[in-house]
């Protein structure tokens, strides 16, 4: 592709269309798997003092850090892996939803109040549906994609914290999430399986 080529309108329209693409993707991926984390957090932060914040919402950031790391090498590994396979993994997260969904009734335990190192452990341990989902999209196109959806998903963790510490003072809100969140996330899971499946080019018949 020549300079030129570059420069025009259809390239430059492209262009912010597949950014614009690639930001979604990479917000629906976050947020899909974190909204019954975020809720959960959330309450956490109701039950702490307000200057422990800040070391707590550091626990689960790095945490989080920890995670997409995790999906970053895994990833890799799988370079060997042709990527229409990798596509197989869009089952972790439709069972998931099915685990979710069949669960969804289950009385909502209140919200512990954890220190430092149990606020990192646990997001570690609710880690694993964002893996099932992380891993395939951070392979799917490449090394320059996978760098772009850990940007966005800085990003939206950045959000996370903010949105966390403001509901951390309305918590008939972070309860009404905690109560919805099981009759909705499953669905989201389902999307997601389907989106993994597309950036896997599994659909590509070509």
């Amino acid at each position: 592709m020549t300079p030129r080529s570059l420069l025009a309108p259809g390239a430059s329209v492209g262009t912010v269309h597949s950014l614009v693409a690639l930001v979604l993707l990479g917000s629906f991926a976050y947020v899909g798997t974190m909204i019954d984390n975020f809720f959960a957090f959330a309450a956490q932060l109701t039950l702490t003092a307000r200057e422990q914040f800040r070391t707590i919402t550091s626990a689960q950031t790095l945490g989080v850090v920890v995670l997409v790391g995790l999906a970053v090498a895994v990833g890799s590994s799988l370079d060997v892996v042709p990527i229409r396979v990798v596509g197989v993994l869009a089952i972790a997260p439709w069972a998931l939803a099915w685990r979710h969904w069949h669960h969804r009734r289950d009385a909502v335990t209140q919200a512990p109040r954890r220190g430092v190192t149990t606020t990192f452990v646990v997001t570690l341990g609710l880690g694993g549906d964002n893996l099932a989902v992380w891993i395939p999209l951070l392979r799917a196109n490449g090394v320059v994609h996978a760098i772009a959806l850990c940007v966005i998903f800085a990003c939206c963790q950045v959000l996370f914290i903010a949105l966390s510490w403001v509901l951390a003072t309305h918590p008939r809100v972070v309860s009404w999430g905690r109560r919805s969140g099981p009759y909705f996330v499953p669905w989201l899971y389902v999307i997601l399986g389907f989106v993994i499946l597309a950036e896997c080019h599994v659909f590509a018949f070509s």
